[in-house]
């Protein structure tokens, strides 16, 4: 883009001043309503987004729904809806859950929409121009759940390792494989091996964790075959432009989303700078299910059409359920009757507990046993039983020894040291946010629990309540107790910021509560680039005195006898 273009764009869109992070969740089937492991997936990209949000960058956070295909058709079929009504009816149920869950997606993209169209109908063009695109006929087996063909090579492999007679299960989900010949344009996707696999050798976290990139690594190792893309025998997809018998494959329609909510294939300026600011995607985020279709179709298709490739692809593990009887991991299905629904886990533990939980007592990369027991027991450990209560007692002592305000600020609280500024000195920020970078929140978490934990041990320690009982008669208990408390209302000013992403809600009402509410509608928007988390969260940023409120406890605890 030339200088004199930049100048105007940045002057009518000041974001373009600061640097760009666009992450991704999958784009969600519409065949059921939303689950427990699609608002996880979605909550692991909402946290990172806040968190860069709050780091100065301008972050586009993108969800939605996948609209097209055999899957989707049939739903609608046996509900009784068209395709197109289907969708419409399932995008509120998403939209719904993501209001509740506190997302802050900043674009819901549906694949039925005419950007969508367009954009696809652009792929098509350019991948007929590329050279990498001819028509055959496809012969072999299809997983329609899973929306993915199998090679003969394949499925043999798969039966082996499973130790099944049976060949024709999808080596993914177990079910019956159907038999597909039709005729269908492929995507020379054999032809990208060696550039995948130097691409893998030359950026080695493109794929994260690190066992997610040596299984895909793997799998190109074993070889590539050509990709069907086309579909002739049923009509709920977008057209091919210079064929319109066919329809879309549904992951060479889905994936190019994300290149579509930048603005891919649009023609007017404005926006063809859009797409040159956000394109290529910081992070897509997915589960692990459909990392082959995300580090190897679709950076394949990406350089066919000389378009730049997405720097990382997380891929997080599945939730299962803890059987209380055996104590095995199972996975979630109502067959089992161990399914487990998103509201189930709210009316427990409350918005932010929800998300606290999911966020960080979850190892990210892995599978994670969940149960109700365990959330129980974290939600009273960690937030009841410290952070609720250091905020609660902090602020009850405020306004009981100081008349209903935090006390003023005396010369050279600044610059003294003491056993909380210690820990918020000694690499707290730096712990924390290595941690967030690489969605390692739980370790995230546990820098700032430190500082609580110490906080509370330092209430004990410091003893304010003797203090008040001298300070009207005391100048030096009064300003002992007076330092005690700012030291306490710095740790949960500073705990209350590294904590927002996590738990947005309680962070804003903790920060209220202080009498900090700008620093609270700082949560709320999108930060400058000169006013980074980092420099909210250094020590000796509190400003007072401000009135404080004594409310209703943060976190109720929770009965586990029940």
């Amino acid at each position: 883009m030339s200088q004199e273009f930049r100048d105007m764009i940045t002057e009518h869109q000041p974001e373009f001043n600061q640097p760009s992070y666009y992450i991704t969740t999958p784009i969600y089937y519409v065949n059921a309503a939303p689950h427990l492991g699609t608002a996880y997936c979605t909550l692991l990209c909402d946290v990172q987004a806040r968190y860069r949000r709050s780091m100065g960058y301008n972050v586009r956070f993108l969800t939605g729904m996948d609209e097209h295909g055999e899957k989707v058709a049939q739903a609608a079929q046996e509900h009784g809806y068209s395709p197109q009504e289907w969708c419409d009816a399932q995008a509120p149920l998403f939209k719904d859950l993501w209001k509740t869950l506190n997302i802050s997606y900043d674009d819901f993209i549906r694949t039925t929409e005419p950007r969508q169209y367009k954009a696809v109908q652009t792929l098509w063009n350019r991948m007929r121009e590329s050279g990498y695109l001819y028509k055959g006929t496809y012969d072999g087996w299809y997983c329609l759940p899973c929306e993915t063909y199998f090679t003969p090579t394949q499925l043999s492999h798969a039966a082996q390792e499973h130790q099944r007679a049976d060949e024709h299960l999808c080596p993914d989900c177990q079910r019956p494989l159907k038999r597909v010949e039709e005729e269908s344009y492929f995507f020379k996707l054999s032809a990208f091996q060696d550039r995948l696999l130097e691409l893998y050798a030359k950026h080695p976290d493109f794929v994260q964790p690190t066992f997610r990139m040596n299984e895909v690594r793997s799998f190109v190792e074993g070889g590539l075959q050509d990709l069907s893309v086309s579909r002739t025998s049923f009509d709920w997809g977008i057209p091919v432009p210079f064929d319109t018998k066919h329809v879309t494959y549904v992951w060479f329609d889905a994936l190019l989303n994300y290149m579509t909510s930048v603005f891919y294939g649009e023609d007017d300026p404005i926006r063809k700078n859009q797409f040159a600011f956000r394109w290529p995607a910081q992070c897509h985020v997915v589960g692990k299910d459909i990392i082959r279709f995300h580090c190897i179709i679709w950076p394949a298709m990406l350089m066919a059409i000389n378009e730049a490739l997405p720097e990382h692809v997380f891929a997080h593990g599945f939730l299962t359920v803890r059987n209380s009887e055996t104590g095995n991991a199972e996975k979630m299905s109502k067959s089992r009757g161990n399914a487990i629904a998103p509201q189930e886990v709210i009316d427990l533990l409350g918005i932010d507990g929800y998300r606290y939980y999911f966020m960080c007592d979850v190892i990210h990369g892995e599978d994670s046993a969940i149960s109700f027991d365990r959330m129980k027991q974290v939600y009273n450990a960690d937030l009841a039983n410290s952070w609720g209560n250091l905020v609660s007692r902090t602020l009850s002592m405020c306004a009981k020894y100081f008349d209903g305000q935090t006390p003023a600020i005396f010369d050279g609280w600044h610059d003294e040291h003491n056993v909380l500024r210690d820990i918020v000195d000694d690499g707290l920020f730096a712990d924390y946010s290595a941690a967030m970078e690489q969605m390692r929140y739980a370790d995230a978490k546990e820098a700032v629990m430190k500082l609580i934990h110490a906080a509370n041990h330092y209430i004990e320690d410091m003893a304010p309540w003797t203090l008040a009982k001298t300070a009207a008669t005391n100048d030096k208990d009064a300003q002992q107790l007076a330092r005690v408390m700012l030291n306490l209302l710095e740790s949960i000013r500073i705990a209350a910021h590294l904590l927002a992403p996590i738990m947005p809600h309680t962070s804003h009402e903790v920060l209220c509560r202080m009498g900090l509410e700008p620093e609270a509608e700082i949560l709320n928007s999108c930060l400058s680039i000169d006013l980074i988390l980092e420099k909210l969260c250094a020590w000796g940023g509190l400003s007072a005195p401000c009135a404080v409120v004594c409310d209703a406890p943060l976190f109720p605890r929770i009965d586990t006898k029940n």
